[in-house]
Order: structure tokens, then sequence, then C-alpha cells
């Protein structure tokens, strides 16, 4: 639904604007009165980041762009509702983790049969395989997957969407000492495991 608001008009911005782009926060009040070209601004401006955001929660492609529509229809829905204690792309992200989080449990809630269970690919390597992956990017990302939730949700906020701690904290709704003492435990944890893998 929200892909076929954002693609109802065709593209098209005038001299002014294409000039200097407006803000977040300037496009989120025109959304808020139903400024279609806006909507699809902030749409081409944050969906990259905001789906990228959503397949490390899900893990599902499809389901990530599915919630990725529900994310943009819920901005599209409650834009007069944004009080600016946060930046408009915290908002997004923070909408974002709801929806996947719901997503979430709602799938731990189906029964999975046997079959399925069965089809389900094992992603585990084998101990060769683990030794001819030499390349320190593919260490890391194996070695994230330790890491809990929770863990993983910080250092993903804070090192590939360049989040502050204050803003981590919006988006997962805890402290911002909650946010330090889990990077603390995160890091200490990835390097644990760095470690080993190189050994």
């Amino acid at each position: 639904m929200a892909m076929q608001l954002i693609a109802a008009q065709p593209m098209g911005a005038s001299a002014a604007e294409s000039e200097v782009a407006p803000s977040d926060d300037i496009l989120l009040m025109r959304i808020a009165g139903g400024d279609r070209p806006a909507m699809r601004a902030l749409f081409t401006r944050h969906r990259v980041g905001v789906y990228r955001w959503l397949l490390r929660l899900v893990r599902d492609a499809g389901l990530a762009e599915d919630l990725l529509s529900e994310v943009f229809l819920d901005v599209w829905r409650h834009a007069a509702s944004f009080e600016r204690r946060s930046s408009v792309a915290t908002w997004l992200l923070a909408i974002a983790r709801c929806k996947a989080m719901s997503a979430l449990r709602k799938r731990s809630d189906d029964a999975l049969d046997d079959t399925t269970v069965a089809q389900l690919p094992d992603g585990a390597d084998d101990p060769e395989t683990v030794l001819e992956h030499k390349d320190l990017a593919e260490h890391l990302r194996r070695a994230l997957t330790v890491l809990s939730s929770e863990h993983r949700q910080v250092i993903d906020l804070v090192y590939y969407h360049g989040k502050t701690v204050r803003e981590v904290g919006e988006v997962l709704g805890v402290p911002a000492a909650t946010v330090k003492t889990r990077m603390f435990y995160a890091r200490r944890r990835l390097a644990e495991e760095l470690t080993a893998r190189a050994a």
C-alpha cells in the first residue's frame, strides 16, 4: 500500500526543490499535510537503510520488504503525531524495529510442522569451510551471529547506521546506560569470537 502511495504520482521537482533538498523534518510536515511527493522523497531517502535494518532483524528478504511498506504506511498515517524528540531517521528505525519484533513474535507463535523443519537449510559451516574464510569482513559477519539479538541490534545501529548512544536508546526504548552496557559486552564477545576464529 505504501509503495502504491509513493508511486501514485510521477517524479518531478520544481527548480527550487531540486537545488536544495528539504530536511526530513520539513518533509514530515509536508507529509502530515498529505503531500505525496514529500512522502516519495522521504521514502527514497531512507528506504535502503530501513530495509537493511529490517533484513538484519527478521532475516527474510520478503518479510523485510513487506515490513518496509508497513513502516512508510505508518509514516503517512501518523506524520502529524511525530513529536520531534528524536531525528526522523531514528523515528523510522524505531517504527521498523516495532514492526519487526511483532512479526518475529507472530512467526514464533506459528507452529512449524516436521516437513517445514526438515526443509530449513542448515546454516552451520563445517570446520574446513570456516578455515577457508580468511577475510576479516566475513569473520566479523559470522562473529555477529553469536551475539544475542539485543547486542546485535546495538552494534548494527552504532556501526552500520551511525547512531549515537542516545539515538540507539530511543530506537530500542532503553536508557543510554543500558545501551553502553550492551555495547561493552557486545564488543568483548566479538573480540573473543574473532580471536577464536583467527586461532
